[in-house]
C-alpha cells in the first residue's frame, strides 16, 4: 500500500511538472490587436452574419506572420493589407480556430499595421464552437447573441487582450441591439432592394482599452432603474418589464458593496439584458451583464447577479494574463458572490454558497490543477468545477487563514495595482505573501508557498477521519487523537471545536500528511462525539454527503444536454453512497420519465417520497407527486392522477410553479409535453 501511495505521489508530481512546463510554453502571437472598426450585418433568415473587421495591430517582434482567432464556421473571403492589396491567408490545419495571414514583408518591432478581414457565416454549431458543445453565438428570426468567446471577429491573446474599438451592428428594424461601449442613436439603413425589410444600424464606441465586443439583439425593451445613486439600464422582453426594478435595484446594491470592498469602477453605469437560452447561464462584459431567460426569475437572481457584477472587477478591469491564469478572474468573481451573500444574508447565506462551491468542485476536481486551466475548455463543466468552484473555495480558505481584514486589504491592493492590466496567478501569490499577518500565539504560521502548491498546482481534495480518546487530567480533560486523510503532501492548519458540558472550546491544529497526531486540553468534559474538525466549513473537503450531491450535479448537467442514460448512471452512483437520498431518486425518476420508461420512473418517484426528504430540497416532494400524477394520466388512471395533483396542492410548495401545474392538471388531464425540461 505504501509503495502504491508513493508511486501515485511521484506520478502526480511528474504530471504537475509537465503541466507547469506546458504553461511556460505559452507564447503571445507576434502581433497584438490594438484597435478595431467592425461592421457586422445580421441575417436572421439564413442565420448568418456578414462582417468587415478593420484591425490595427502592433508588432511584438519582427515577423511576417499575423495570427488571429476567428470562429471556424466563419468563411473568410479576403484579407486586405494597408496598401489595399489582398494578402494570402489560411486556417491552421490542427487548430481551425487560428487564422494565419502572411504579410508581403516583415514588420519591425513596435510597427503598426492595418488589415481588413471580410467574412461571412453561421455561429451556432455547438461542435465547431471555440469551446466544443458550448454556444457563444447564435442568430435566428427571434434574436441573436454574439459573445466575445465566440471569436466572431478576429481576436489576439484571448482572454487577456484589451483594445479600443468601434462596432456597427446592422439588424432588422424589429431588433434592438445592446452591447459593450457607448451607444449612439440608431440610424435607418436604406433597403438594398425594393420591398426589402428595413434595417437599423447601431453604433458602439469603446474609447478605453477593454475586452469589448459582446452584443445581444432581439425584441428587448429598455427599463431605466435608479437605485443607490446610480442608474441601471435593464433590457427585457416586453412581457417581462415588471421584473426590471428587481434586477436594477439589486445590481445597484451589489455595485455599491463591491466598490467599497475592492475600489470603484471607472464607469459605474451598467446594463443588464436578458439573453435567449442555449448559451451560458450568464456572461459579464465591460459595462454589460447578460442573464439567460431560464435564469431570469421574477424576483431577481441575486447570486448570479453578484457573480456577474464581480466580473466587472475580476475579468473586465483586472484580466487574466493567459488562459492558465483564469483563477484570478473566474474564481475570484465566484467567491465575490459569497462575500456579497454574507453581508446580505449573514453567515448562513455564506455557508449555503460555500456548500454549492464545494459540490461544484467535487464534480470534476481531478481533471486538472487550477493553475493548468488552459488544458480545459472555458465554460465547460470541467472548467467550472476546477477554475470557478474549486477556485472560489481556495479564495475562501485563503481568507479564513489570513483573516478577513488582511484578505480585504489584499483584494483592494490587487485591484489597484492591476487596474486595466493583465495579471498572473504568480502576481497574486507574490502579493499575498506581503499581506500575510503574523500568526496568533496558539496558531501555526501560514506557509503561502505550501498553500498555493497544494491548492493551485495539485489535484486532490481531502476526506478526513478522526480517532481520539478523552483522558481526565488534574486541570480538566485531554483529547488525544489523530487526523487521517489520504493526500501525502497535504499541509494546512485546521480548526477543531470541542463541545463540552460548558462552553465549546476551539484550537487550531496543523494537519500534515496522511496521519497527524493532536492533543487538546479542555476545562469542561467533552461531550460524546463532540469533537468536530473544521466546524465552520472553511476548508474544501470531501464527505459522503458532498459526494452524493456532486454525483447528482453531474447527472443534472448531463440531463440538461439530453444525455439521460449517462445521467441515470450518475444518479445511481449517488444512490450507491446513500440509498435513501430523495434528490437522487427524484432526478432518476425525472430522467426515466423523459425516456418514457414510466413504470421505472414511477418507482423512482415513490422511492423519493420514501427517502430522506432533505429539507434543503422541499420541492422534491411536491414535484414527485406531480410527476406521478402525469404518469397516471398518461396510463389512463385519471382518479389516481387527480389524487396525486391534490396531494401536491396540500403540500403547498410552489417551487417552479408547482401549484399552477397542479391546478392545471386537476382541471384537464396531462397529455404529454416536450422532454428534457427539468422541474427546477
Amino acid at each position: 500500500m505504501t509503495t502504491l501511495r508513493h508511486l501515485a505521489g511521484a506520478l502526480a508530481l511528474t504530471f504537475a511538472l509537465a503541466c507547469s512546463a506546458s504553461a511556460q510554453q505559452f507564447r503571445p502571437a507576434p502581433f497584438r490587436a490594438v484597435h478595431y472598426d467592425v461592421e457586422a450585418t445580421l441575417h436572421p433568415n439564413d442565420q448568418t452574419i456578414s462582417a468587415s473587421a478593420k484591425v490595427e495591430f502592433a508588432a511584438r517582434e519582427g515577423s511576417r506572420q499575423v495570427l488571429v482567432e476567428l470562429h471556424p464556421d466563419l468563411h473568410v473571403n479576403s484579407v486586405v493589407g494597408t496598401d489595399g492589396k489582398p494578402l494570402p491567408f489560411e486556417r491552421d490545419a490542427d487548430t481551425p480556430l487560428t487564422l494565419k495571414v502572411i504579410l508581403t514583408q516583415s514588420a519591425e518591432l513596435g510597427q503598426h499595421i492595418t488589415l481588413t478581414f471580410n467574412y461571412v457565416g453561421p455561429l451556432d454549431n455547438d461542435e465547431d464552437s471555440p469551446a466544443k458543445g458550448i454556444r457563444f453565438g447564435a442568430l435566428n428570426r427571434n434574436g441573436a447573441y454574439l459573445l466575445l468567446p465566440a471569436r466572431w471577429f478576429p481576436l489576439t491573446d484571448f482572454p487577456s487582450n484589451r483594445y479600443t474599438a468601434t462596432f456597427k451592428i446592422i439588424a432588422p428594424e424589429t431588433f434592438a441591439v445592446i452591447g459593450t461601449g457607448k451607444s449612439s442613436a440608431p440610424t435607418v439603413v436604406p433597403p438594398t432592394a425594393p420591398g426589402a425589410a428595413g434595417q437599423v444600424a447601431y453604433t458602439f464606441t469603446c474609447d478605453r482599452e477593454e475586452p469589448v465586443g459582446t452584443f445581444v439583439a432581439g425584441n428587448l425593451q429598455l427599463s431605466p432603474v435608479r437605485g443607490e445613486g446610480m442608474e441601471v439600464s435593464v433590457f427585457t422582453p416586453p412581457t417581462q418589464t415588471g421584473t426590471a426594478a428587481a434586477y436594477g435595484q439589486s445590481l445597484a446594491r451589489i455595485v455599491e458593496f463591491y466598490s467599497s470592498e475592492f475600489g470603484p469602477l471607472a464607469d459605474p453605469h451598467l446594463t443588464v439584458a436578458q439573453v435567449p437560452d442555449g448559451t451560458v447561464q450568464g456572461f459579464s462584459a465591460p459595462g454589460l451583464l447578460l442573464i439567460s431567460a431560464r435564469q431570469w426569475t421574477p424576483k431577481g437572481n441575486d447570486r448570479l447577479l453578484a457573480q456577474l457584477a464581480a466580473g466587472q472587477w475580476w475579468g473586465d478591469v483586472v484580466t487574466p494574463a493567459t488562459p492558465s491564469d483564469a483563477w484570478i478572474s473566474a474564481g475570484l468573481a465566484r467567491y465575490s458572490e459569497a462575500l456579497y451573500v454574507e453581508q446580505l444574508d449573514s453567515v448562513a447565506g455564506m455557508h449555503r454558497a460555500l456548500e454549492d462551491f464545494a459540490v461544484g468542485a467535487l464534480m470534476y476536481e481531478d481533471v486538472a490543477p487550477i493553475a493548468q486551466a488552459q488544458r480545459l475548455q472555458p465554460y465547460s463543466e470541467e472548467w467550472r468545477s476546477v477554475v470557478v468552484n474549486k477556485g472560489a473555495m481556495v479564495f475562501h480558505m485563503l481568507r479564513s487563514t489570513m483573516g478577513k481584514d488582511a484578505f480585504a486589504a489584499l483584494l483592494r491592493e490587487f485591484y489597484a495595482k492591476y487596474n486595466g492590466k493583465p495579471a498572473t496567478v504568480g502576481d497574486f501569490e507574490r502579493l499575498t505573501e506581503t499581506k500575510v499577518p503574523p500568526p496568533a500565539a496558539d496558531r501555526p504560521a501560514f506557509n503561502a508557498t505550501a498553500f498555493f502548491s497544494q491548492w493551485l498546482n495539485s489535484t486532490g481534495i481531502p476526506e478526513f477521519k478522526m480517532d481520539y480518546i478523552v483522558y481526565r487530567t488534574a486541570k480538566g480533560f485531554k483529547v488525544v487523537g489523530k487526523v487521517l486523510q489520504d493526500l501525502e503532501t497535504f499541509r494546512m492548519p485546521v480548526e477543531v471545536r470541542v463541545d463540552t458540558e460548558g462552553n465549546p472550546e476551539y484550537k487550531s491544529i496543523l494537519i500534515t500528511g496522511i496521519s497527524s497526531p493532536f492533543e487538546i486540553d479542555t476545562f469542561g468534559r467533552p461531550k460524546p462525539g463532540g469533537i468536530t474538525l473544521d466546524p465552520n466549513n472553511n476548508l474544501l473537503k470531501s464527505s459522503p454527503r458532498l459526494r452524493v450531491r456532486a454525483a447528482v450535479a453531474r447527472g443534472e448537467s448531463m440531463a440538461e444536454q439530453g444525455k439521460f442514460y449517462e445521467a441515470i448512471q450518475e444518479y445511481q452512483r449517488a444512490l450507491d453512497i446513500q440509498p435513501n437520498n430523495s434528490l437522487a431518486h427524484f432526478r432518476m425518476g425525472e430522467a426515466m420519465f423523459f425516456q418514457k420508461n414510466l413504470q421505472a420512473a414511477a418507482n423512482a418517484f415513490r422511492s423519493a417520497l420514501d427517502g430522506d426528504l432533505d429539507p434543503s430540497y422541499k420541492w422534491v416532494e411536491v414535484w414527485s407527486h406531480l410527476y406521478l400524477g402525469k404518469i397516471f394520466d398518461v396510463t389512463g388512471q385519471r382518479e389516481r392522477a387527480v389524487n396525486e395533483y391534490s396531494r401536491a396542492q396540500q403540500i403547498g410548495d410552489d417551487t417552479g410553479g408547482a401549484q399552477a401545474e397542479a391546478t392545471k392538471y386537476i382541471g384537464k388531464p396531462y397529455q404529454g409535453d416536450n422532454a428534457g425540461q427539468t422541474s427546477k
